[in-house]
């Protein structure tokens, strides 16, 4: 039997950002822990919904937020911007494709605390075949044997790799 390589939450997130992200996460290569977009998402993260807080792990996916409403698991994704909303959007809905299969039906909810903004999420299979060829891209990265080459895109400015991908220029 193939080994399948684990697939989580985070490499889902950096897949519909930066797929040179994914490679270097995958070979546990570091960003820069100092930038300052990485302090100000663990600050949003310890700082905004303390009352509902309660961060769970499941398998290999760990939501940030998890609550009942009217006999419904609503699962939340706490997010610093709705920038990188179809990141976002997509690895919510790889946890709740995680969860379908584990014979838990669950919808999903984004939050965006500084803009006061929330979005509802639900699995679709439409969504669920997306997810899959997804993961199957991530698998295909994670074995090149060095990364994909560096491509500047909007999110480059405040990435925490930046320094990394365009340390020459």
């Amino acid at each position: 039997m193939d080994y399948e390589m684990p697939v989580t939450g985070t490499d889902i997130w950096y897949y519909y950002i930066c797929q040179r992200e994914v490679w270097l996460m995958k070979h546990q290569i570091a960003p820069d822990q100092e930038d300052e977009s990485l302090d100000i998402g663990r600050f949003i993260s310890e700082t905004y919904y303390q009352r509902n807080k309660q961060e769970i792990s499941i398998g290999n996916i760990i939501v940030d937020r998890i609550r009942r409403e009217d006999g419904q698991i609503i699962i939340g994704e706490v997010k610093k911007s709705s920038r990188y909303l179809k990141s976002a959007k997509m690895q919510l809905l790889y946890y709740l494709e995680q969860l379908r299969q584990m014979g838990i039906q669950a919808k999903g909810e984004l939050l965006f605390p500084e803009e006061r903004k929330k979005e509802t999420v639900e699995w679709t299979e439409e969504a669920s075949a997306e997810l899959k060829k997804t993961i199957g891209d991530i698998r295909l990265i994670a074995r090149l044997p060095v990364p994909p080459a560096p491509k500047k895109i909007q999110f480059c400015a405040t990435c925490a790799y930046r320094e990394y991908c365009w340390a020459e220029e």
